[in-house]
């Protein structure tokens, strides 16, 4: 007998897989109720309702009296880049894509992005207040929403990479630069996953994701809160960019290997090397995605409220 399940336990089971390729973990893994709990942020039974879903598409395996653990077919399964996105995050790339293109004005009413968008106003006020933390949409004193600067050229986008390339290998020198072996782990076994087989079956926002956390997680090494800060910010903006980007999966490969690179010397304590390496690293990503032609004709498909 199949379980029944709901929007938010399918909700759920998505985001325990987005969570599973992520973090690179291995099949038989033990996915406890409470672990996801703190993930998830949610009640433990449609955490379970959710796991005894993916049990019947044999993503996970139910043992009797012990639980669910992880099974390979979790690992190879292809997600669609919609469904991994999400609902309310699919509308959110619609609508930024919308204002990237200029297609929509700098002074927006919810009921037109009601109508445009077709989704009912507690949705469209949760994406729009999201909007708002990251920085690009704000609420006006009156009625409606007031879109601010985004990274919608590519001169800013050239120059989130330069602020990057200053910033960066600036935080592996800091004086209050303290390394973690949990961290070097856990993005060790991230990298290792994707070079290995992650390239070929994540998604857009789960590459973007472990790419953030690459890079945030080594930030906060440096000690200094404020360089930590401004790369967050400097990533929900780009953000809106990457997801829209042809998916290169063999570069993702010389990028993790990169990545691992700068790892390994930041293991064996070389900072110094670590972060020529990341300079380096920086400044061939510039190269490749600030291309003005390639920018261009990006922002030209970001446009059609369901793109």
């Amino acid at each position: 007998m199949r379980t029944t399940i709901n929007q938010l336990q399918i909700r759920l089971a998505q985001n325990i897989l987005n969570h599973v390729r992520v973090s690179g973990l291995a099949a038989g893994h033990h996915l406890t109720e409470k672990s996801l709990q703190d993930l998830l942020g949610t009640s433990r039974p449609p955490i379970r309702a959710a796991l005894s879903h993916l049990a019947e598409r044999g993503l996970v395996e139910q043992r009797p009296n012990r639980g669910f653990f992880l099974a390979g077919a979790a690992l190879d399964q292809q997600p669609d880049p919609v469904v991994a996105l999400g609902e309310d995050d699919s509308t959110y790339l619609a609508i930024t894509g919308d204002r990237l293109a200029r297609a929509l004005p700098d002074i927006v009413a919810e009921s037109e992005l009601m109508r445009r968008y077709d989704i009912p106003r507690d949705r469209l006020r949760r994406i729009l207040m999201r909007g708002a933390g990251e920085g690009w949409i704000e609420r006006r004193g009156g009625r409606g929403w007031s879109f601010l600067p985004m990274m919608d050229s590519v001169d800013a986008y050239r120059e989130t990479y330069e602020l990057r390339h200053i910033i960066e290998p600036a935080g592996m020198l800091c004086d209050g630069y303290r390394p973690d072996p949990a961290v070097f782990a856990r993005l060790h076994a991230q990298q290792q996953f994707v070079l290995d087989q992650g390239y070929r079956t994540l998604g857009y926002a789960e590459l973007f994701d472990i790419n953030r956390q690459f890079h945030e997680a080594i930030a906060a090494l440096s000690g200094n809160r404020f360089l930590l800060q401004t790369l967050v910010r400097q990533n929900q903006l780009r953000r809106l960019i990457e997801y829209r980007q042809v998916l290169d999966r063999n570069r993702l490969r010389r990028q993790c290997r990169e990545h691992l690179g700068i790892l390994g010397q930041l293991e064996v304590g070389d900072r110094v090397r670590a972060a020529a390496m990341m300079s380096d690293h920086l400044r061939k990503a510039q190269k490749k995605k600030a291309d003005p032609i390639a920018f261009a004709a990006l922002l030209q498909s970001s446009t059609g409220p369901s793109q």
